[in-house]
């Protein structure tokens, strides 16, 4: 039911779906305006309703949520909403062609409504910015999810906020423990030792997937193994370089 100046939420997902209208459907900022589980009832419905974000299961029966999403940019043009995939695909091609066919996110499950809530901040965040701050947002997400640093951690919130900042201030990572960590910890109203502890523990994740090979392919070099990890100050360095270069 749609509620007065609330963001209006449409969601696509077999698996995930009462959970999610549940949680969004208690919330004064937002509305679920729709819900289906096959991918031909979602663009049927997505056209009528015009939600503001779509999040939708990648594996949608009768229509998966590429082809879905392809048929509402043909018919929606500059009016389609926010989408936000969620999958248990993980493979860095499925996120890659999320991403470039115009999806604001790609989050792996398990996630929790929470998670996804704190993914709509952002876009609304990102979107009251700069288009370029947005762009950079995708491409961190991107980078993660390809080297498996999972987005329902909180190291994941850390880590993305840290090469924002060395992006825009690369003289900070000379000021890891003095600066970095406590601007984080301000923004997320915690500690410098949580910041540090979260980044150390999503880093770790990361290795223990053996995702590797996709790392050291991501900046051309093979400069890690599994025995050897990088500290939180090296990766986001790394990251935010490549970010710089990029432009």
């Amino acid at each position: 039911m749609e509620k007065e100046n609330t963001m209006k939420i449409y969601v696509a997902d077999a698996e995930e779906c009462k959970n999610i209208v549940d949680y969004f459907s208690n919330s004064s900022k937002f509305s679920v305006v729709g819900s289906a589980k096959n991918g031909n009832q979602v663009v049927k419905e997505v056209l009528q309703l015009k939600p503001d974000f779509l999040i939708m299961e990648v594996m949608l029966p009768e229509m998966d949520g590429f082809m879905v999403l392809d048929n509402l940019k043909k018919q929606m043009g500059n009016n389609l909403p926010k989408v936000i995939f969620v999958s248990h695909l993980s493979h860095s091609g499925f996120v890659s062609k999320a991403m470039k066919d115009g999806a604001s996110y790609f989050m792996i499950k398990p996630i929790s409504p929470e998670n996804i809530e704190a993914r709509i901040k952002d876009i609304v965040s990102s979107s009251a910015e700069h288009s370029v701050d947005r762009g950079l947002d995708e491409k961190i997400s991107n980078i993660f999810i390809s080297i498996g640093i999972p987005a329902n951690i909180k190291g994941y919130q850390f880590l993305r906020e840290a090469v924002k900042l060395a992006v825009e201030e690369p003289d900070i990572i000379g000021s890891i423990t003095k600066k970095l960590y406590p601007t984080i910890a301000e923004r997320f109203e915690t500690s410098s030792s949580k910041v540090e502890r979260g980044m150390r523990h999503a880093i770790e994740v990361a290795w223990n997937r053996g995702k590797i090979e996709n790392i050291n392919a991501l900046f051309g070099l093979k400069i890690y193994n599994s025995n050897e990890k990088p500290t939180n100050g090296e990766l986001i360095a790394l990251i935010a370089d490549k970010m710089l270069m990029e432009g």
